[in-house]
Order: structure tokens, then C-alpha cells, then sequence
């Protein structure tokens, strides 16, 4: 495996090749990594269903999440989490700023735009209808979750975002580290899972969760009034945003930059 040193300098030509990608495979990379993150997400949220013990449940579905992030980083694809990490390369001053800043923008309007879509695709192919449908079942999940995730506080969403970014850019260096499938699978898998079993918010998940629920509660005409397209951005995704950049910027990209990198430039 590398090593944590190695893996830090690795980064740096990775990042370098994120930074310089075009617009259009960014867009195109970043939808396939929304789409991805949406269809664990799809899968997260089935697989509790009718489990009556509530740590149960959401252990289960902690168990499916991380095949999103797997699929991310060994189909190939962009995300904006993930792409956190980019400020290694700036740091050592091997990429600019403005560069960074447009990986990012773009991978997650992508990444935004998959995971809507994926919603569409699951909502009215009926997905939510399994298991009692509104009545307790799959889009009654749908649309709880979503509601769960846009009545929460600014600080507790933003607080959950910093968590939950942590671990997914730790989750990212450990696959980084095996040189291997395998080991890439199983290194990502635990980081992933704790996140999701600890309930931090992801935004590129929440790209997908809170659309789902959005979509589910028109058309299943559910009354609740508090899950609105407006809470989606307001509530939760600019407060999640801006932790998930501290948790992966600020915790896992700036300090291992200035323990293996800061020197070497």
C-alpha cells in the first residue's frame, strides 16, 4: 500500500488533473457521480423499511451507502466532496485558486443535476410504491427523510456536514493508499459507513434525498408543508455545503498538507 506520505504526494498530480480538466467532462463526470450517490441513496433508503428496531434500520442502510462512493472512485467519475481534497495542490501552490474553485462549481452543478435526475428516474417509475408505498412504506421513507433534512438548524446542518465530509475525504485517502480493487473497496467502506450510521449530511446525497422527497410528496399529494424547494437550498444544502467544505478542505486536505507537504515546496 502507499503510504500516507506517498498517497499526499500522489494527490498532487491528481488534483493538478482535476483542476484542468474540460467543462464538459467535469459536467458529464460530476452527473455520473450525482447518479451514482442518488442510487445508493435509493438503496439506503429501501433497505430499512419495516424494520421496527430503529438502529437496526438505519445500520442497514448505512451498510448500503458506501457502494455510491465506490462506484465513484472505481468507475471513475467527479465529485464535489471528494474534490475537497483539491486544495493540496493549492497549497503547494502547483495549481491556482481559481482553478480549484472551478472544479468545484461545476462538479457540483453535475453532480446536483445526477442526483435530480435520479430522483425523477426513481419517483415516477414508482420506486416508492414498494412496501405500502405512502402508507408506510418506500415514498412515506422517501419523504420523511427529506423532511428530516430540511427542518434541522443552520448550525446542526452545518456542524453535520463538517462530520460527515471528515470521513468521506478520509474514506477517499484510505482508497488511495490500496493498490488494488479490493482493497480500494474495503478501504472506502468503513469511513462511509460511519457517516451515514452517525446521521452527518452529505450534499451531493442530499442532491438526491431531498429532490426524492420533493417529487414523492407531489405526487402522492402529502401534506407537508415544511419540504419546499426553497428549504432544500436554504435549510440545508448551503449550510451542509459549506461544512462538508471545512470537514474535507479544512480537516483532511489542509493538515496533511501541512504534515507531508509543506516543506517539499
Amino acid at each position: 500500500m502507499n503510504s500516507p506520505a506517498e498517497v499526499a504526494k500522489n494527490y498532487i498530480a491528481i488534483g493538478k488533473g482535476k483542476a484542468t480538466n474540460g467543462f464538459w467532462k467535469l459536467l458529464i463526470l460530476g452527473m455520473l457521480a450525482g447518479a451514482f450517490i442518488g442510487l445508493a441513496g435509493v438503496g439506503a433508503t429501501i433497505a430499512p423499511v419495516g424494520v421496527q428496531a430503529a438502529g437496526a434500520g438505519k445500520f442497514l442502510g448505512a451498510c448500503v451507502f458506501p457502494v455510491g462512493l465506490a462506484m465513484v472512485l472505481l468507475a471513475g467519475s467527479e465529485l464535489f466532496t471528494g474534490n475537497n481534497l483539491i486544495i493540496i495542490p493549492v497549497l503547494t501552490g502547483d495549481i491556482k485558486f481559481h482553478q480549484m474553485l472551478r472544479n468545484w462549481i461545476i462538479v457540483y452543478i453535475g453532480n446536483l443535476i445526477g442526483g435530480i435526475l435520479v430522483a425523477a428516474l426513481v419517483v415516477y417509475g414508482h420506486v416508492g410504491n414498494l412496501f405500502g408505498g405512502a402508507e408506510g412504506g418506500v415514498a412515506a421513507a422517501m419523504i420523511n427523510a427529506a423532511n428530516g433534512k430540511v427542518t434541522m438548524s443552520f448550525g446542526d446542518a452545518f456542524l453535520k456536514g463538517i462530520g460527515c465530509n471528515f470521513l468521506v475525504c478520509i474514506a477517499v485517502w484510505i482508497s488511495f493508499a490500496a493498490k488494488d480493487v479490493t482493497g480500494k473497496f474495503w478501504g472506502l467502506y468503513m469511513p462511509i459507513m460511519l457517516f451515514v450510521l452517525c446521521g452527518f449530511e452529505h450534499c451531493v446525497a442530499n442532491m438526491y434525498y431531498i429532490p426524492c422527497g420533493l417529487f414523492c410528496k407531489a405526487l402522492y399529494g402529502v401534506d407537508k408543508p415544511t419540504l419546499t424547494w426553497g428549504a432544500f437550498f436554504v435549510k440545508n444544502l448551503i449550510p451542509v455545503t459549506l461544512g462538508n467544505i471545512v470537514g474535507g478542505a479544512g480537516l483532511v486536505g489542509l493538515p496533511y498538507w501541512f504534515v507531508y507537504l509543506r516543506e517539499k515546496k
